[in-house]
């Protein structure tokens, strides 16, 4: 597995992360514990060291899986985790005053089995907390020791300057794909002026660039309260992922290899962290970093996109609410 480095810190990691939310904390049904254990040391074992996870998930309960299976590897690995969510709870609403920053951190640390973090991300901006007093929280923990990078999520470019003045962001991680492609207009040239990484989630846009997704969710699945998953606008937006699926077929990959080496290719300092529970599927999402696609291939796969309007907002109101602009 080739390593890349987000931007500037000297933070190095595989070219392709693991995204472990999915594992117990996505569709409603979730891993049984053992199994899931054993397909993050398999990712391991096939060279991925950027394994990333929240207290947010389950709460709690994805964090406690991940310290578990990485806990024979941790030298070997890159764990990022987040705070910022009150009581754990997204829908409780936001909370980053310092002293929650320093709870959460320690409970963390706790059920990661590590004495320290390697990338502490804030999960969302807290409006009520100066962004300024959370980078100066997170600076102090990196002194101790206790966290070795500071990492920012959903972030807007005003807020990631005047972090970054404080302690040096070594990421962000926000949705980017050919399926939400909002970072290109203002947050991708900050990045790069100020040398941070990113990390971009829901890389397979929620799976659905994979062309799995061709029909109504099940019930429990949690994208059921995303307005591009209604059973409309899946097969509105079905349309972007034939024209991937046939620029694929062309190069004998798949259309969800196609849409990670899409994104690889954007620029050095890009580490998608794709989530599944299918060996086979990791295996494929790993396959798409041998993928090299050249300047004028990256300018084809545009124009045939550009045109593709695609139905339904990306988050319910009060999810959208939480998004700092």
């Amino acid at each position: 597995m080739q390593k890349r480095k987000l931007g500037n810190s000297g933070l190095e990691v595989s070219a392709l992360g693991f995204g472990c939310m999915g594992l117990n904390f996505l569709d409603g049904k979730g891993m049984e514990k053992k199994e899931a254990v054993t397909l993050l040391q398999q990712a391991v074992d096939r060279g991925i060291t950027f394994f990333d996870t929240a207290e947010a998930y389950g709460p709690y309960t994805n964090e406690e899986l991940v310290g578990e299976a990485l806990q024979p590897y941790r030298k070997q690995v890159v764990m990022a985790t987040k705070f910022g969510c009150r009581e754990a709870k997204p829908a409780l609403g936001l909370d980053s005053r310092p002293e929650t920053i320093r709870a959460v951190t320690e409970a963390s640390l706790k059920r990661l089995k590590t004495d320290y973090i390697d990338l502490l991300y804030q999960h969302r901006v807290d409006p009520n907390v100066p962004i300024e007093e959370v980078a100066g929280t997170v600076k102090d923990l990196i002194q101790e020791g206790k966290v070795k990078y500071f990492g920012l999520s959903e972030t807007g470019a005003g807020t990631i300057r005047k972090a970054h003045s404080v302690q040096p962001v070594s990421a962000l991680q926000s949705e980017y794909s050919l399926f939400w492609r909002e970072p290109e207009n203002e947050i991708l040239p900050v990045l790069e002026e100020l040398g941070i990484g990113f990390v971009p989630f829901s890389p397979l846009g929620k799976g659905f660039l994979t062309g799995a997704i061709t029909a109504k969710l099940d019930d429990a699945d949690r994208r059921n309260i995303l307005p591009r998953f209604t059973e409309e606008n899946i097969k509105a937006n079905r349309v972007l992922v034939d024209v991937l699926a046939e620029i694929a077929a062309q190069k004998n990959i798949t259309a969800g290899q196609l849409a990670l080496a899409w994104l690889l290719a954007r620029k050095p300092w890009i580490v998608p962290i794709p989530g599944t529970t299918k060996l086979h599927r990791l295996e494929e999402n790993i396959g798409s970093t041998a993928l090299v696609l050249s300047a004028d291939e990256l300018a084809g796969i545009d124009a045939r996109v550009s045109g593709i309007t695609l139905s339904g907002d990306r988050y319910p109101q009060f999810l959208e609410e939480q998004i700092d602009k």
